[in-house]
């Protein structure tokens, strides 16, 4: 099974870049492009939140026909600069799976790889919250899974990731959070988004997961107290691939024209030569 994992849109009402610098929405058609042109095809496509820059009706508009124009499922997520009511509103239409009120949170069992998509924002604030209800209905979630490995897939990060601008607006939990993802062995992975960058530790007995932006990145900064800010590193997204021997393996794939796939031709000082050319004699 091969899921790609989009993240961090913003798209923008047309002909209005974010942060007056940034063409969010020819970066989210470069993506989706991206994506189209995958041999083999993922069987699904997750989109970890900030989806829309502002959260306004006209920018879910340009999201929702970008992502039509992928044949595979879609799985969205809200993220703190999504509108939830906006967001549901603007994408339930191709994507029914959205709940019709309250938390968008959801749970895909379509696949080899069982889905929980979970909705951390708080209305108006950067960070995000698993408060004692969303914990209460993963925790359920988790219980009907039967140990079939999952995927859990966020906005915000619930850890840390010793980066002072972005561990400022985490995804806050209860001291029981990391003890319930680490009770579910079969969780391979805690993807989220909102930090712009590739970023993996271990997290609660299985692996955190924070997949770079379609768009711009924030620029890695490791000095205390510094704030995010963004630059034009190259775009990309992550890959995770299901292989029932090494369970889920992570890739993370540029966005970008870099030539087409070339050959290697060793050199004959190469110490493997001589194997390589018995091996093909």
């Amino acid at each position: 099974m091969i899921i790609v994992q989009l993240s961090d849109f913003h798209a923008r009402p047309n002909g209005r870049p974010a942060y007056g610098d940034v063409d969010t929405n020819a970066a989210m058609r470069r993506a989706v492009e991206a994506v189209l042109a995958m041999e083999p095809h993922p069987d699904c496509v997750l989109v970890t939140g900030d989806l829309a820059d502002c959260g306004l009706p006209e920018e879910y508009a340009i999201v929702q026909e970008a992502l039509a124009a992928l044949p595979m499922p879609v799985y969205v997520i809200p993220g703190n600069h999504d509108r939830r009511e906006n967001f549901a509103n603007g994408l339930r239409a191709g994507h029914p799976y959205l709940p019709e009120s309250g938390f968008l949170h959801y749970v895909i069992d379509d696949f080899t790889v069982r889905l929980i998509g979970l909705d951390t924002v708080i209305a108006g604030e950067d960070g995000g919250e698993i408060c004692a209800e969303r914990e209460v209905w993963f925790a359920e979630r988790l219980a009907e899974g039967e140990g079939r490995p999952t995927l859990v897939f966020m906005h915000h990060p619930p850890f840390r990731v010793a980066v002072a601008g972005m561990d400022a607006i985490p995804c806050r939990t209860s001291p029981g959070f990391a003890a319930l993802v680490a009770a579910h062995p079969e969780i391979e992975r805690v993807a989220c988004g909102h930090y712009h960058r590739p970023i993996q530790r271990r997290f609660a007995k299985t692996m955190g997961y924070v997949a770079p932006s379609s768009a711009h990145q924030v620029a890695l900064d490791l000095r205390p107290g510094e704030s995010n800010r963004f630059i034009l590193e190259p775009p990309a997204f992550a890959v995770h691939v299901w292989d029932p021997e090494a369970g889920l393996v992570s890739h993370v794939q540029p966005i970008g024209d870099f030539g087409p796939r070339r050959e290697f031709v060793l050199d004959p000082a190469y110490p493997g030569h001589a194997i390589r050319g018995e091996q093909n004699g």
